[in-house]
């Protein structure tokens, strides 16, 4: 790779090619993440149960992200590069799942298919992190992520709205003997195909520069050969990990629980908060999973726009002040959820949660990509999944008997503790040493 002194400044279009992908990738998270427990209830799943039913996306984070990371740092294709194989296996997998998901006939199906689906968005979504920091300067990274959280902003806005766009032409919007509705079926019909045209268009347009020295390379390849080689490496990792990357590990913990706890249960919050229905199979639960599509893509689309003021304020002060400030108004906004009634009103917190997952996709990538050896960009980026998969894991593991036991089953008190865990988040932001500065 090129050393981060003499890498060449890109021009913004080459920062759009190279980042369009996430577009795609993001119509499969926003799908998931608006519907996923819509559809598990709709095929019959307690709401006790959803967060056991989601450790698939977590898990799979766990499993696939470390190794593609590895894996893509060492690889080297005249054609198509390091990177970009990846992301176009992972992309043809997981649109194959968004075609499969909302065909589920059973609840058992459903979670099957969340799993293949988890598994090939992770494989090629996270090579696109490291993929900033293989082709950008510590002076773009900062740009960069945030063309890529502007995509994700953009691709989680239109998709997360599907069920709604579709419901207003006509399309039906009710389960029909218990069958998944029309309007979530076509919305994952058409998230398959832009999924998988976007990261196309990301791995044609986008060129990757081969390593300075190719033949230290190649034998570098030949030593690492072989299953227990890339076993020793990938663990042998964990060790070495820089003190930033363990600084950002604890504020990642707090943060993803929050951020978990609000895709699994928002329907369900909503749904009795608002609508006072725990009925999945009735037309106003399935109302309230629309809402919860459009209230998503308020956030994301915040989150796009937010993308490109972020790193003004950061310049400002620093990378570390902007993510505690936008963690704690992300978290008294979803925090307030409980307090809201009425649908208007509903809509007001996520212009919130949208500032805090602008910064959250955003600021911490570029605190790390600073502290990380340039030949290991993909494995460290890899092992930073961890840290946000890890408190998912606690999550699906805990909150349904936290919302049970504690809560008495009202989900809308299990989103409150969500903000809480984000305000902890930032708070938890001031013992982050930025290695690179603002």
């Amino acid at each position: 790779m090129h050393s981060s002194s003499n890498k060449p400044l890109l021009s913004f279009w080459q920062l759009w090619n190279m980042s369009f992908g996430f577009f795609g990738i993001q119509f499969g998270f926003a799908l998931q993440n608006a519907n996923t427990s819509r559809i598990f209830s709709t095929l019959g799943a307690n709401p006790d149960d959803l967060s056991l039913f989601w450790l698939a996306a977590p898990v799979t984070g766990l499993l696939v992200q470390p190794i593609i990371g590895y894996l893509s740092d060492n690889t080297w294709h005249p054609t198509w590069g390091r990177r970009r194989p990846f992301f176009f296996v992972g992309a043809l997998l997981a649109s194959l799942a968004l075609f499969l998901m909302p065909n589920s006939a059973a609840l058992w199906m459903a979670v099957a298919v969340l799993w293949l689906m988890d598994g090939a968005i992770n494989v090629s979504m996270e090579p696109f992190r490291a993929f900033v920091g293989d082709k950008l300067g510590p002076s773009q990274q900062t740009a960069g992520f945030a063309m890529q959280t502007f995509f994700i902003g953009w691709g989680a806005v239109i998709a997360s709205l599907l069920p709604t766009i579709f419901a207003h032409l006509g399309v039906n919007n009710v389960p029909v003997a218990g069958a998944i509705p029309d309007t979530v079926r076509y919305s994952f019909y058409a998230g398959g195909a832009i999924y998988f045209v976007a990261v196309l268009w990301t791995v044609l347009t986008a060129k990757e520069a081969p390593p300075d020295d190719l033949e230290a390379f190649r034998a570098q390849q030949q030593r690492s050969k072989g299953l227990g080689h890339a076993l020793t490496e990938i663990f042998s990792g964990f060790g070495k990990m820089p003190k930033t990357m363990m600084q950002l590990a604890v504020v990642q913990f707090f943060t993803w629980i929050a951020l978990f706890a609000m895709w699994i249960y928002t329907t369900n919050a909503i749904g009795e908060n608002v609508f006072g229905t725990t009925d999945a199979q009735s037309a106003a639960f399935q109302e309230a999973g629309n809402h919860t599509g459009v209230m998503f893509a308020v956030y994301s689309g915040v989150s796009a726009l937010a993308a490109f003021v972020l790193p003004v304020f950061a310049r400002a002060t620093s990378r570390k002040f902007v993510h505690l400030v936008c963690l704690v108004i992300g978290g008294v906004s979803l925090f307030s959820v409980y307090l809201i009634h009425d649908l208007q009103t509903l809509y007001i917190p996520m212009i919130g949660v949208g500032i805090a997952w602008a910064s959250i996709l955003t600021m911490p990538y570029a605190i790390l990509a600073g502290a990380l050896p340039a030949n290991r960009m993909g494995y460290y980026m890899g092992v930073f999944n961890f840290f946000i998969v890890i408190p998912q894991i606690v999550s699906g593991l805990l909150l349904g008997f936290v919302t049970r036991h504690w809560f008495d089953g009202h989900t809308v008190k299990t989103l409150m503790l969500g903000g809480l865990c984000m305000i902890v988040a930032g708070v938890l932001t001031l013992t982050v040493r930025d290695e690179a500065g603002r």
